[in-house]
């Protein structure tokens, strides 16, 4: 499979309805800590949005969730996957990706079969405590030696200067949180990210809304 080579993540619907309608292709729900009426208002929602921008809509974390809602992506951290029902998402179609961090993690990874591996952080990131260092892409390089023709998703710390390097070490798509959600205007830096990721991927970047 390929992925968009703009990998925005967000916290919330309200992101997505400000977001998406620019041109974002590929978007992440990451909400933690909600109770679960509440995250399926937001997942319904969000599938709204993204069927009628025709955007590909990852669901994280919450599998049963996204089963239930007949979405078509999940995103698990390591131990999130730790507990899923692999069996259960697969007959529900839906597909996979699987962050990394060590090479513990990405053998644990690969024995699950996912539609893509993400590695971070690549940079520092002021996302979330981590207890690893950045990766760098000398490591981004070797993990798409390891994992061959699968999706490699490059996370944490990224911003525009550094997409080139990104890219040129193997990684199929960038993915940003804080870059544009910080951002003093984030739609404009959004449009900004659409146009340079789709530049360096060789894919016709989409057209401003007027």
């Amino acid at each position: 499979m390929k992925l968009d080579p703009f990998y925005l993540i967000v916290d919330s619907t309200d992101w997505i309805a400000r977001l998406v309608p620019l041109g974002v292709k590929l978007v992440q729900l990451r909400i933690k800590e909600r109770p679960v009426p509440a995250l399926r208002a937001e997942i319904r929602a969000a599938r709204v949005i993204c069927a009628a921008h025709q955007c590909q809509l990852i669901v994280n974390d919450y599998w049963q969730l996204a089963i239930e809602e007949r979405c078509d992506f999940v995103h698990l951290g390591q131990e999130d996957l730790a507990v899923a029902d692999l069996g259960a998402i697969r007959s529900a179609g839906l597909k996979l990706g699987l962050s990394t961090h060590d090479e513990a993690e990405l053998l644990t990874a690969l024995g699950a079969e996912p539609d893509y591996i993400a590695l971070g952080p690549v940079y520092p990131t002021i996302l979330k405590q981590m207890k690893w260092a950045p990766q760098g892409l000398e490591r981004l390089r070797e993990w798409k030696q390891r994992i061959g023709k699968l999706p490699l998703v490059a996370i944490g710390g990224l911003n525009l200067d550094r997409l080139d390097g990104v890219f040129a070490s193997g990684a199929s798509s960038a993915a940003v949180v804080t870059d544009i959600t910080l951002n003093a205007s984030p739609e404009l830096r959004t449009q900004q990210w659409l146009a340079a990721t789709q530049t360096a991927r060789g894919v016709p970047a989409p057209k401003p809304l007027a």
